[in-house]
């Protein structure tokens, strides 16, 4: 019965410690872009060796989840 008193608080410790970690993230914008890594994969890394590559292929990945999204919502 003695383990109660350690184990209750120690739960309610590491929930608070959970839920401040997920607000955390989410201030951080973690969450943000969740297709966006899902369609990172579709496009060829031929540009790595030109800087300006990646931000180039991160807007071509907005505006492709940007256009699915808008016809997502012009369908519905």
């Amino acid at each position: 019965m003695d383990v109660l008193y350690f184990l209750a608080p120690l739960a309610i410790m590491l929930g608070l410690v959970g839920l401040i970690g997920m607000y955390w993230a989410w201030k951080q914008g973690q969450f943000d872009d969740l297709e966006g890594p899902a369609h990172r994969i579709l496009f060829d890394d031929d540009g790595e060796l030109d800087p300006h590559a990646k931000k180039n292929e991160d807007a071509q990945i907005n505006d492709a989840v940007q256009n699915k999204s808008e016809s997502d919502l012009k369908e519905k």
